[in-house]
């Protein structure tokens, strides 16, 4: 589950972090008033959506030169002004593909003197399961390109659960980043803060970028983007209440109350499997034919008939779907599509235990389904059942 940024900064707040003051606008008539209770000269005004890009962004029918979903302002009526061009506009960055996200909600701060930006992260390290540490002097930037392009300039290490944060982890960080004398204490004392943050409200990922130097020495974190497990949402009250569901979207919202892991994405295929890895592999070999999934979907392995029946309700209902690949079941499968209905290409891949049984079933149940001898065979016939046509090289 992800927040806000105006909610990030709150919760952070509250654990003793340094951020701006700032007010949250949801109604344009309450922009001046919001904007006048910070303090100045300056005011950042910033679209409060859930993707990144913002500075970089534009609003779809802009004008010539207008400025994105970032803005400064020297005045609370210029701020205030920024604010309502703002709302109820929709803003497309290159995380939120050309639809585009609406700004239902603005966050006014005070303005900060930057003499240095910095990157900084808290993750989950998958292949360890600790939480690891990762900043880089190139603050400001996209840390993926930075990556590419000069990965010396970024430090990553975890953290052993067995101490927990130390103030020897911090340092580290203080001096990877290139700060001195008071700072270094500073940064130690920090970096404590979040590391609890990040353990006691069961997050997933803390990204501060940038992370700034101020012209009078002091760390600000200027910018902050926050993710929660959403498996222990039941224990984060106060976390879940802040889910914003105008963000998601609708398909996803359906798939959560059936305990169905489903992510929307922008191509013609509906994928449905259980396993996340095997999700992923039906995912890869249908790009690896010459077409794009509409969808990662995981029902898990305690598949019902519910389960699979409410899945593919959610894959036919989006407009894009062209075909269905369907990876593992039998039996439940066919109950299923006979109560959903059937209205593009199914192609059925069965593996495993009482597989020919499965089969017979599914060539038993008067439905226009292909089967598939294995996941390359069923990639194949779904991108060519779809486009309707062959890709050099691929059919033999």
């Amino acid at each position: 589950m992800n927040i806000h940024e105006y909610q990030a900064k709150a919760l952070l707040r509250s654990y003793g972090a340094p951020v701006s003051d700032g007010r949250v606008v949801l109604r344009a008539e309450d922009a001046k008033t919001a904007a006048g209770e910070l303090d100045g000269p300056l005011w950042v005004v910033k679209a409060q959506i859930h993707a990144g890009g913002r500075g970089k962004g534009s609003f779809k029918e802009s004008d010539v030169g207008e400025k994105g979903g970032i803005r400064l302002a020297k005045s609370v009526g210029e701020a205030a002004d920024e604010a309502k061009r703002m709302l109820g506009r929709t803003l497309v960055t290159r995380q939120t593909g050309p639809s585009g996200k609406k700004v239902n909600r603005v966050y006014i701060e005070d303005g900060a003197n930057i003499a240095r930006e910095l990157y900084l992260a808290l993750l989950v390290e998958r292949q360890t399961s600790r939480i690891s540490f990762v900043c880089s002097t190139e603050g400001g930037m996209d840390i993926e390109e930075v990556a590419a392009s000069t990965p010396e300039k970024i430090l990553s290490f975890s953290v052993d659960p067995a101490t927990g944060y130390m103030p020897y982890h911090g340092r580290r960080i203080a001096f990877a980043l290139g700060l001195k004398g008071a700072q270094i204490k500073e940064c130690v004392g920090l970096m404590g803060i979040l590391y609890k943050a990040f353990a006691e409200k069961d997050m997933e990922m803390l990204e501060i970028n940038p992370l700034i130097v101020m012209d009078d020495g002091k760390l600000k974190m200027l910018d902050t983007k926050l993710g929660f497990d959403d498996n222990a949402m039941y224990r984060q009250r106060d976390v879940a209440e802040l889910r914003d569901e105008t963000e998601e979207d609708p398909k996803e919202q359906e798939a959560s109350k059936y305990g169905l892991n489903y992510i929307a994405l922008d191509g013609e295929i509906g994928c449905m499997v259980n396993g996340a890895g095997l999700a992923m592999a039906t995912m890869d070999i249908i790009k690896l034919y010459g077409a794009e999934p509409a969808n990662f979907l995981d029902v898990g392995g305690g598949a019902t008939r519910e389960k699979v029946t409410e899945a593919f309700k959610i894959i036919t209902s989006d407009a894009n779907v062209k075909g269905i690949l369907v990876n593992i079941f039998g039996g439940i499968m066919v109950t299923a599509v006979k109560e959903v209905g059937l209205k593009v290409p199914l192609v059925v891949r069965l593996e495993g235990t009482n597989v020919e049984k499965g089969k017979d079933i599914i060539n038993g149940s008067g439905l226009d389904v292909i089967a598939a001898d294995d996941l390359k065979d069923g990639a194949k016939k779904i991108v060519k059942a779809v486009k309707g046509w062959c890709l050099s090289g691929y059919w033999t």
